[in-house]
């Protein structure tokens, strides 16, 4: 595809008469006038731009030359080379010997816009690129056309990569917006983290992707939850609305990111249910609730919730609150007495209820964590 379009060939039209008081024409490859100063000429071929595409050099037309070919006005006319190859021609009308002087300034100028339109293109096509490989990486399904893909790309899959769910609210915001928004964002982030990989998976949702250098865990893990903080900073300098964040696990491998993306989006999903007021989530915070989110519909997280049905049948939802208030102060009965306002005594009352509606006893650790996966499945 040539990289000389009509909106280009007007461009360099109007910004070179900004500066010279002549007309500019701009001819594509096969001498057609894509551009001009003089709109009645749009579309004719220009026979001295034929010319300096057949004889690959600059083309000078006076009076005499001009009557000798069809349509044709004195001027100037020089091709346009960009990387190596003729893209178009640029002609100047006017005496040649008035019109010279700007030749190679206007030649320049054209040249350099044409330039700068390719490595613009270049970009986006890189751009088009890295999004869909991410869009085929997430979907968890690698074969030897992902590796040989990433390779071109210059990415290892092998290294720990983590996932990164960006999510707008979906109930405040059209999709029509929501998308403008996200790509906004896309384009700005890309400026702001060259490494970090993006892709819109739908209207309200961005996935982003970044390569963890980290070796140790522990170190990986603090890097991680401070670019998940750095981000949310920067979205809310940013003034996103409505903004959902959700970091996962980072793994190495060709399915790494599959299962990154999956964690990341239980991660903003539960986070939101837990606090609500809080914009990012991340899995290293959430791990034991994201890791049981993948029982949701089976019948093992129906028998984990059994516990909490039987209290809901009993129809003792403050017993719930209470042990969800236990648990969050690590089983301390003073400061979980503290936190619900009530005795001691009156504590340590709803746990005996809790156990006796329950059938479990919270002395053994086995059946507190029973208890205390039952309120993660909620």
């Amino acid at each position: 595809m040539s990289i000389l379009t009509t909106e280009l060939a007007q461009d360099i039209v109007s910004r070179t008469m900004r500066i010279i008081p002549f007309n500019v024409n701009v001819m594509d490859a096969q001498g057609a006038i894509l551009g001009s100063g003089d709109s009645d000429r749009l579309g004719q071929l220009h026979d001295g731009a034929l010319l300096a595409l057949a004889q690959r050099r600059t083309v000078e037309i006076d009076d005499v030359t001009a009557g000798k070919l069809h349509g044709s006005r004195p001027g100037i006319n020089l091709p346009l080379h960009v990387d190596g190859r003729i893209a178009g021609v640029v002609g100047l009308t006017g005496q040649p010997e008035q019109v010279r002087q700007f030749g190679e300034l206007v030649r320049l100028t054209a040249e350099m816009i044409l330039e700068q339109a390719q490595l613009q293109r270049a970009l986006q096509h890189d751009a088009r690129q890295r999004e869909a490989f991410v869009l085929e990486w997430i979907r968890g399904e690698p074969g030897p056309a992902l590796d040989a893909w990433a390779q071109r790309l210059g990415l290892r899959l092998e290294q720990p990569h983590v996932v990164l769910s960006l999510q707008l609210d979906e109930d405040n915001l059209a999709a029509d917006q929501a998308q403008a928004t996200l790509q906004q964002l896309q384009s700005a982030l890309a400026a702001r983290w060259p490494r970090l990989l993006s892709a819109a998976t739908g209207p309200y949702e961005l996935v982003l992707v970044e390569a963890c250098e980290e070796d140790g865990e522990a170190e990986r893990e603090a890097l991680l939850q401070r670019r998940l903080s750095a981000l949310a900073g920067w979205l809310e300098e940013m003034d996103t609305s409505g903004f959902r964040l959700g970091m996962g696990i980072a793994l190495p491998g060709r399915d790494g990111a599959a299962q990154s993306c999956l964690s990341a989006r239980a991660a903003a999903r539960i986070g939101r249910q837990r606090q609500p007021k809080k914009r990012a989530h991340s899995y290293y915070e959430l791990a034991l609730p994201v890791l049981l989110s993948g029982l949701d519909h089976g019948w093992q997280a129906q028998q984990l919730r059994q516990p909490l049905q039987r209290l809901e049948q009993a129809g003792k939802s403050g017993l719930r609150r209470t042990a969800e208030t236990w648990f969050a102060h690590q089983s301390h009965p003073g400061a979980t007495a503290r936190a619900l306002h009530i005795h001691r005594n009156t504590l340590d009352y709803r746990l005996d209820r809790i156990a006796e509606i329950t059938g479990l006893d919270l002395e053994r650790h086995e059946d507190r964590f029973r208890l205390y996966v039952a309120l993660l499945l909620g």
